[in-house]
């Protein structure tokens, strides 16, 4: 019994660390990211995965419309956006 646990106990260990060291801390920036984009409102400033700073114009269950600085409007997948840096001022 106890050569037993001597072989599976480094395998364990091993499985415990890879966990606490990588996934739980991942999932944990994922629900951020989830709860991030899910708060954003008209007037935000975002920032998307391109590196496109804009605000947000409109927003739908899954899109969000950005306008950019010279009016242009875009529409974005919510997950295409990585930040919500602040609201704008004058909306």
């Amino acid at each position: 019994m106890e050569g037993i646990l001597y072989q599976v106990g480094p395998f364990i260990l091993l499985i415990a660390v890879f966990y606490f060291v990588l996934i739980r801390p991942q999932q944990k920036r994922q629900k951020q990211v989830q709860q991030m984009q899910a708060d954003m409102q008209k007037g935000d400033k975002v920032v998307t995965i391109g590196g496109m700073h804009a605000s947000v114009h409109a927003l739908d269950e899954g899109t969000v419309v950005l306008t950019v600085e010279d009016g242009t409007k875009l529409t974005f997948d919510r997950s295409a956006v990585r930040e919500v840096k602040a609201k704008e001022a004058n909306v």
